[in-house]
């Protein structure tokens, strides 16, 4: 039986950067993913800002393109912001994935695809996982020191008895990956394309992303839940993909290379077990997700970055447990990441509508900086901003009028 220090279950990016990590640092880790290719687990639309390149070393040979538009469209409201420079990347998911594989080979790791975690237990102070190989009878056990829950949504370790896992706030992703002509391709290159209301997705958002020449990401999410207006009867949501399709894009031919989806399981107020005894969970298996725009991968990799830095602290017998790496999460995202599922119940589950109308019409008053920085780095102080200028050019307007009526020079001497 093979011992390692970490076993990591699951080679996600924060499965997958946790194992390179800890394989920089000399520590003996093996990475366990349950499919035999990167490629047959493609499931994420993978939009990021350009930061995420530079803090995560990550090549540009896993993007699939470089974005430095925003368009969001509601049903009766689009507003479009453009930039000259790129704001950020839409990555390619299975190469990214493969990347972070390769560099915990390349710094003494081992990376094992085709595994399926089976269970663990405790023997004389260490692990025995359990791992089933595709296509043979027989599983193999390894020992380990500490063993990484990087399983995503499932949580198959910390939650090993589904009737055990508590109520999540869940969302269901499907996701298409189309080829289209080159007129297509460029009206939409360069630019993230969110869409809101009733009309194009019904208690959820869809979006179009660029990816590689004449390639785009269509793809949509609905939150499971009772709306307080919409009954139960809306279109599918592959339906709703369709009409993005024929309505925004206007094409009826195309080739859909692709198609994959996800759910995403969201622990609300983030009750989640982060670990037991040597077992520690990373990623969406903390609900590591900005749930508002389903943004994950960048969350999961800090989470790994921040894990393993405590995990090399445990093994080296200088803490006893993981209880400080909860701590650390949600000093540095809880509020964040509360206030985005709060946002994200009212817009997904209450708003009407002409409500989403308004919102977006709003954010519209708004620069492009600031709508980036709303959207991905949690500055709602932005919303504060836009409200003051709003109410500023009210008042101008207001004072104009007054002075028109007055018959005074709406010049100010």
């Amino acid at each position: 039986m093979k011992s390692f220090d970490v076993v990591i279950v699951g080679a996600g990016p924060a499965g997958g950067h946790c194992a390179r990590q800890l394989a920089r640092s000399g520590i003996q880790v093996l990475l366990v993913e349950q499919h035999e290719t990167f490629a047959a687990n493609n499931f994420s639309s993978a939009a990021t800002p350009m930061e995420t390149l530079a803090k995560f070393e990550l090549p540009e040979s896993i993007v699939g393109s470089f974005w430095q538009n925003l368009r969001i469209v509601s049903t009766h409201v689009h507003k479009r912001w453009e930039s000259s420079t790129p704001l950020g990347a839409v990555l390619n998911f299975a190469k990214l994935r493969e990347f972070l594989a390769e560099e915990v080979t390349r710094n003494g790791g081992e990376v094992w695809l085709g595994h399926r975690y089976l269970s663990h237990s405790s023997q004389k102070g260490e692990t025995v996982v359990m791992l089933k190989p595709k296509g043979k009878q027989d599983a193999v056990s390894v020992r380990t020191r500490v063993l990484v829950d990087a399983t995503g949504a499932a949580r198959s370790l910390m939650y090993p008895h589904p009737q055990n896992r508590p109520t999540f706030f869940t969302g269901a992703g499907i996701e298409y990956l189309i080829k289209v002509e080159d007129s297509t391709y460029k009206s939409c290159a360069e630019s993230l394309i969110f869409f809101l209301g009733h009309h194009w997705m019904p208690q959820g958002y869809s979006w179009i992303f660029p990816m590689e020449p004449n390639i785009l990401k269509v793809g949509a999410a609905r939150y499971q839940g009772q709306h307080q207006i919409l009954e139960d009867r809306y279109p599918a949501i592959k339906q709703s993909m369709e009409l993005l399709i024929k309505e925004y894009l206007q094409i009826d031919e195309y080739q859909r290379l692709e198609t994959h989806g996800s759910i995403l399981h969201y622990s609300s107020e983030l009750r989640d077990i982060y670990y037991r005894e040597n077992l520690i969970a990373i990623g969406d298996a903390v609900s590591a997700v900005n749930f508002l725009g389903g943004e994950g991968i960048r969350h999961g990799m800090e989470s790994a970055q921040i894990a393993s830095d405590y995990i090399q602290d445990y093994l080296a017998d200088r803490q006893g447990d993981f209880s400080g790496y909860q701590r650390h999460l949600h000093q540095k995202f809880k509020r964040s990441w509360d206030f985005s599922e709060a946002v994200a119940k009212r817009v997904y589950l209450q708003y009407s509508d002409r409500r989403i109308d308004k919102g977006l019409a709003y954010l519209g008053t708004l620069e492009l900086s600031e709508v980036i920085d709303l959207l991905f780095y949690y500055r709602f102080e932005k919303i504060t901003k836009g409200l003051r200028r709003i109410l500023l050019r009210k008042l101008t307007g207001f004072w104009q009028e007054i002075r028109q009526k007055l018959g005074l020079s709406s010049r100010i001497s």
